[in-house]
């Protein structure tokens, strides 16, 4: 089985073939600039070129970065309002004969790293965010996907955990690594205290340094970085497409850091 996955970011929409029995690409990746004022007419059409581009004909699979219900948009907060209320699959779908499905481009990496990465065949309670522009994040159960978590919405310190920690954050204030990595692990603690998690998956941009931000990390965090790197939202995407999600073949890990006695005194 193969489909097309694509990816559709604030700045540039990228897509390739992918296997979805191995979870690879099966071509280049093509990156076109993402349009000037990113209108659902606007961003189909880069949409299309990219089908007419790898002579695409089979399922296509889409990740947004908004708030996805059954292939409708609810939320599109760095594309334009336009977005709201379209189902996005049917537009691509008219205009490339293509059928296709859309997720969001978070839950599209977290279902990549499920099937083929960090947490292949775990059990429980997976999370992974991704940090770039905002914080995005995808909920993994036993193997299957949450849908629509948005954590990176969660109220933290007098604004958002996205408005706290994102790469974009430290860009802006030129933070050092150090300090920002040291935000970083007061929201993942915040979100360990909230779901308890099995395991944490860091990725985004930020995880190439996974290394570099660990140090900061507290001990009690069972974190780990995102394996599929760049091609997460791709694969997961394509994946989705197929509307046939692998039964997860999970096995019992053990791979989580005590945590506190949060009742003992002293």
């Amino acid at each position: 089985m193969k489909a097309l996955g694509i990816d559709i970011g604030g700045s540039g929409i990228k897509a390739a073939v992918v296997d979805i029995a191995k979870g690879e690409l099966l071509t280049e990746r093509e990156r076109l600039e993402a349009p000037e004022k990113s209108t659902p007419s606007a961003v189909v059409e880069v949409i299309r070129q990219l089908v007419e581009h790898f002579k695409w004909q089979g399922p296509i699979g889409i990740g947004f970065p908004g708030v996805v219900r059954n292939d409708v948009i609810h939320t599109a907060t760095n594309l334009d309002d336009e977005w709201i209320g379209k189902n996005i699959a049917a537009l691509v779908t008219k205009a490339t004969k293509c059928p296709a499905h859309v997720v969001n481009d978070a839950d599209a990496a977290g279902l990549a790293e499920a099937a083929y990465g960090a947490a292949k065949n775990r059990r429980g309670t997976i999370l992974l965010i991704t940090l770039g522009t905002g914080i995005g994040s995808a909920l993994i159960h036993n193997g299957r996907l949450v849908p629509n978590s948005e954590f990176g919405q969660l109220e933290f310190r007098g604004g958002t955990t996205e408005s706290y920690a994102a790469a974009s954050v430290r860009k802006q204030n030129d933070m050092r690594w150090g300090k920002w990595s040291k935000r970083v692990n007061r929201v993942l603690l915040h979100l360990d205290g909230v779901l308890s998690p099995e395991l944490i998956i860091l990725g985004g941009g930020a995880s190439s340094k996974f290394e570099k931000m660990a140090q900061q990390f507290d001990k009690s965090l069972p974190v780990v970085p995102a394996q599929m790197l760049n091609n997460a939202g791709i694969v997961g995407a394509a994946l989705a497409a197929t509307h046939d999600l692998p039964e997860p073949d999970l096995k019992v890990h053990s791979f989580r850091a005590p945590r506190p006695d949060k009742t003992a005194k002293g």
